[in-house]
């Protein structure tokens, strides 16, 4: 066996009639969005307010969130530092998708109402506002809220985006929104737990019909050889400038494949058809349904090659509110195997795969301590199981168990 996420914002004047609100209960460093990264972060009464009604039955579901902890802490002090916004800002394919997705739904979101879940320094907020929003509210309960509202404010849009700094659990936005828009997406598209802030802003918020960008996602896997990738990390202590330095094996092994490893692998790699773990449909997906993923796969080589461990990635839609996906729903995609991508003219898709061009969450990969040998057509058969870690729901505990070639194996990892 391998062992292998309810307090009112108080308002201070910045000046010149400009307003950031801040979220007092709540302002941290696990697993980085790269190994050595700073990992990424992101809430009624009865009321007419602004025209819209705020119904009671918000008050009960903001009594239901929990509380924030010290990973909590952790998680949003880690997004006060710059450095982790600007590699998601350099990442032109994720910024310039978002960018045109709000374009593309332009209609939908001219004189209406959004909501940035996990602002960060306000990119996205100020693409809205761009677009011709009514009114746009910037939260985010990471430190960096204060330097989104300086943003906001050099570009002239205090008047139109709100920055409030605290989590969408706590923070008080006395209207019904339009619009919901979030990078939301973790390594391996769940980690971080951040899509449960966006179940809650649209649980608390969004009037029927709304619009949530994006609007859904899907999870795939798939068998993988990377020989080079192996060599490099485990062959080289074979031979150490002509010195056996092999009695290093096992704990080379152990550092280099006992926890997931995020990285970029190309479509040369993959073995196998993806599998689709888990299909997201952001208008009707619930938190419980995130805690604990199980998908069952049957997966046949392509070729003959040594098979070093799974892949996992994911792809992201924006599509308006009730419109089929591209993608089929929920219970017709999960553990099927994707042959066909979606039309890219027909919907926006930001992908992740292998074999697009690649992103700054490139893959997540599980390597086994040893490879297996598969030939063509060889099938490789198993379960996996994604679970929140109940040590942090942020993390997620990953359990494999697969069958090729007659023989059984079990891999356990987390991703933290």
């Amino acid at each position: 066996m391998e062992e292998l996420n309810g307090v009112a914002s108080a308002g201070i004047n910045n000046g010149n009639g400009h307003h950031y609100y801040h979220q007092s209960s709540v302002a941290t460093n696990h697993r980085l969005r790269k190994p050595g990264r700073i990992s990424r972060a992101r809430g009624r009464r009865d009321a007419h307010v602004n025209g819209a009604r705020v119904s009671s039955e918000q008050v009960q579901i903001q009594q239901q969130q929990p509380p924030c902890t010290d990973f909590d802490m952790a998680y949003f002090h880690s997004y006060a530092h710059l450095s982790i916004h600007e590699e998601m800002i350099k990442d032109r394919l994720r910024t310039e998708t978002y960018r045109s997705a709000i374009m593309q739904h332009q209609d939908y979101i001219k004189d209406k109402v959004v909501v940035d879940v996990g602002c960060g320094t306000g990119i996205l907020s100020i693409f809205c506002a761009q677009a011709g929003a009514k009114r746009v509210y910037a939260v985010d309960a990471s430190d960096i809220a204060a330097q989104a509202n300086e943003v906001v404010k050099a570009n002239n849009l205090s008047e139109t985006v709100i920055v409030l700094h605290g989590r969408v659990e706590d923070v008080e936005i006395n209207e019904e929104v339009d619009v919901i828009i979030s990078e939301w997406m973790g390594y391996m598209l769940l980690y971080e737990s951040m899509l449960g802030s966006v179940i809650t802003a649209r649980d608390r918020w969004l009037k029927p019909g709304g619009l949530i960008l994006p609007s859904t996602a899907t999870l795939y896997m798939a068998p993988v050889t990377h020989p080079d990738r192996y060599g490099e990390s485990i062959d080289f202590w074979r031979n150490v400038y002509g010195i056996d330095m092999s009695p290093l094996l096992p704990l080379a092994k152990q550092c280099a494949f006992e926890e997931p490893s995020v990285e970029t692998i190309s479509g040369e790699n993959v073995l196998t058809w993806p599998h689709v773990v888990k299909h997201v449909d952001c208008y009707t997906v619930t938190n419980q349904e995130l805690e604990s993923i199980t998908t069952k796969f049957d997966f046949q080589s392509m070729m003959r090659a040594p098979f070093h461990g799974f892949a996992f990635w994911f792809d992201v839609q924006f599509i308006g509110p009730g419109t089929f996906s591209a993608n089929g729903d929920s219970q017709s995609l999960e553990g099927s195997q994707r042959r066909k991508r979606a039309n890219p003219n027909e919907t926006l898709v930001l992908s992740t795969a292998p074999e697009e061009p690649p992103t700054h969450w490139e893959q997540t990969l599980i390597y086994f301590y040893e490879p297996i040998e598969v030939e063509q057509d060889q099938h490789i058969e198993g379960s996996v199981t994604l679970s929140q870690s109940r040590e942090n729901c942020r993390f997620i505990n990953i359990h494999l168990e697969y069958v090729s070639g007659g023989r059984s194996f079990v891999k356990e990892s987390v991703l933290r």
